[in-house]
C-alpha cells in the first residue's frame, strides 16, 4: 500500500519545480515541469487541469506553509526556554538555604582557565546542566543528607541521646518522603504530564523541605562540635555550582618554598574540579590545584603549569601532597604517602606572593571571585595544611598514615576556626583517619 505524503509537501515540491531556473534540454528547447499530488482514487486528467492553475495560488500556499513553520519554530523555542527554567529551578532545590554571596568583587565565567580581569557577573547563577545531570546532582544532595544523618545516628548511639535519635528518625522519614516526591516529579516530567499551574507550588514544597532538613541537621551537627577535636572535620561540596565554597581567613605570606597536603575524596566526572586556588592582586592563578574536563590534575604557580600523576577520582579517600621550591622550580607529588612524580622548571625563582585570597572548592578568575561552575570542586576535603618549606618523605608518610606525630601546617593549619563556608558547603566529622587506625 502506498504511503501518504505529508500534508503540503506535494504543493511545495510543485512550486519549487515551477520556480526553478529553466535549462535547455538537449534537442527539446526550454522546458517547464509541474508536479501535482493526485489522490489514489483521483482523476489524473482533472488533476492535470488543476495543475495548470495560477502560480499565485501556489505562492500563497507556500507562504502559508512558511508561516506555519515559523509558528512551530517559535513554539519549540518557547518549550526550550521552559525546559531551561525547569532545569535551573530543579538545580536550586539543592541549595538548601538562602545562598550567601561574598560582597565586592565582580565575578567572571566561561570555560577553561582565563586570564585575570575577565569579568562577567555569574555569582548566584546556576550551571545550566542537562536535566539528567541536574537530577543526578539532586540525588547526590539527598545522599549527602542521608550520610550526615547516619553520622548523627552513630554520634547519638555513642552518647545515648534519645532526643537526638528521635529527631534523626523524623528527619530520615522526611528524606524518604522527599525522595518519593522527586521521583514522582521526574516521572511526570519524562511523561510530559506535569501541570504548569502547579509547577511553582511543587518547586516551593521541595525547596522548603530541603531547606528545613539542612537547617535541622546543621543544628544537630553543632552539638558534635563541642565533642570533637578542632581539626577533625571535613568540608563537603556535593554539587558543581559557582556559589558553594570555603574561604581561609588568613592569607599566605611570601614563600620561596611550600608544601600543600590534604585528604580528598571525589568521584566527579569529568574532572573533580578545583580543590583550592590562591589569587593575588594582578594574578588570579598564583597557586592553583585543578582537574577540569578530561585533563589530568595540574598545579599552577604564577600561571605556569605542571601535570600531576594522581589517580584519585574513585570515590575513596586519598592523601595527596605537593612540594615546591623556587630554586630551579623543583616539585614533587605524593599520593597516599608515596612519591608518584617530580619535575623542575615550574615557575623558577618566582616567590609565592603575599596578601592574596585562599579559596577551597572554586577557581578564582578575579581576586576572591569570578567562580565558574565547570571548574568547581565536587567531593569532600579535609586536613588542608600549608608549610613554607618542603616536607621530607617521612613527614609526608606520617601525614598519610595518620600518625600521632604528624605535623600541622605552620602557615595554614586545618581548624574550624580558620575557615568560613558559603553557599551550602557543609562541615562534619572527618572519619578517614579513624578507618585507617
Amino acid at each position: 500500500m502506498a504511503a501518504a505524503l505529508p500534508a503540503g509537501l506535494p504543493l511545495l515540491l510543485a512550486l519549487l519545480l515551477l520556480l526553478a531556473p529553466r535549462g535547455r534540454a538537449q534537442g527539446f528547447g526550454q522546458s517547464r515541469f509541474v508536479c501535482t499530488s493526485v489522490p489514489l482514487d483521483g482523476d489524473v486528467c482533472a488533476a492535470a487541469a488543476q495543475g495548470s492553475g495560477s502560480a499565485e495560488e501556489l505562492k500563497s500556499t507556500v507562504l502559508q506553509l512558511r508561516e506555519t513553520v515559523l509558528q512551530q519554530k517559535e513554539t519549540i523555542m518557547n518549550q526550550k526556554e521552559t525546559i531551561r527554567e525547569l532545569t535551573a529551578k530543579l538545580g536550586r532545590c539543592e541549595s538548601q538555604s538562602v545562598l550567601e554571596a561574598p560582597p565586592g568583587e565582580p565575578k567572571g565565567g566561561g570555560a577553561g582557565r582565563r586570564q585575570p580581569g575577565f569579568a562577567k557577573n555569574t555569582m548566584g547563577d546556576l550551571s545550566r546542566a542537562p536535566a539528567a545531570e541536574t537530577l543526578s546532582q539532586l540525588g547526590q544532595t539527598l545522599q549527602s543528607l542521608k550520610t550526615r544523618l547516619e553520622n548523627l545516628e552513630q554520634f547519638s548511639r555513642m552518647n545515648s541521646s534519645g532526643q537526638t535519635t528521635n529527631l534523626k528518625d523524623i528527619l530520615q522519614n522526611k528524606i524518604d518522603d522527599l525522595e518519593k516526591q522527586v521521583l514522582s516529579r521526574v516521572n511526570s516530567l519524562e511523561e510530559g504530564k506535569f501541570n504548569p499551574k502547579n509547577e511553582s507550588e511543587e518547586r516551593g514544597k521541595i525547596e522548603s523541605t530541603l531547606t528545613s532538613l539542612h537547617q535541622r541537621i546543621s543544628d544537630l551537627e553543632k552539638g558534635q562540635k563541642d565533642n570533637r577535636p578542632p581539626d577533625r572535620f571535613q568540608l563537603t561540596f556535593p554539587l558543581r555550582t559557582n556559589y558553594m565554597y570555603a574561604k581561609v581567613k588568613k592569607s599566605l605570606p611570601e614563600m620561596y618554598a611550600f608544601s600543600v597536603c590534604m585528604w580528598i575524596k571525589s568521584s566527579a566526572s569529568p574532572g573533580m574540579g578545583t580543590p583550592f586556588s590562591y589569587a593575588v592582586p594582578g594574578q588570579a592563578n598564583e597557586l592553583v590545584l585543578i582537574e577540569w574536563g578530561n585533563n589530568p590534575m595540574e598545579i599552577l604557580i604564577n600561571d605556569k603549569v605542571a601535570k600531576l600523576p594522581f589517580v584519585i577520582n574513585d570515590g575513596k579517600w586519598h592523601h595527596i601532597c605537593v612540594t615546591w621550591t623556587t630554586r630551579d622550580g623543583v616539585w614533587e607529588a605524593y599520593q597516599d604517602g608515596t612519591q608518584t612524580g617530580s619535575g623542575e622548571n615550574l615557575a623558577p625563582y618566582h616567590p609565592i606572593k603575599p596578601q592574596g585570597v585562599l579559596v577551597l572548592g572554586q577557581e578564582q578568575d578575579t581576586l576572591g571571585g569570578g567562580f565558574d561552575a565547570t571548574q568547581a570542586f565536587v567531593g569532600e576535603l579535609a586536613h588542608f595544611n600549608v608549610w613554607d618549606r618542603k616536607l621530607s618523605p617521612g613527614e609526608v608518610y606520617g601525614l598519610a598514615t595518620c600518625s600521632s606525630k604528624a605535623l600541622s601546617g605552620n602557615v595554614i593549619a586545618w581548624a574550624e576556626a580558620n575557615i568560613d563556608i558559603y553557599g551550602g558547603a557543609t562541615k562534619w566529622t572527618f572519619e578517614a583517619c579513624r578507618q585507617l587506625n
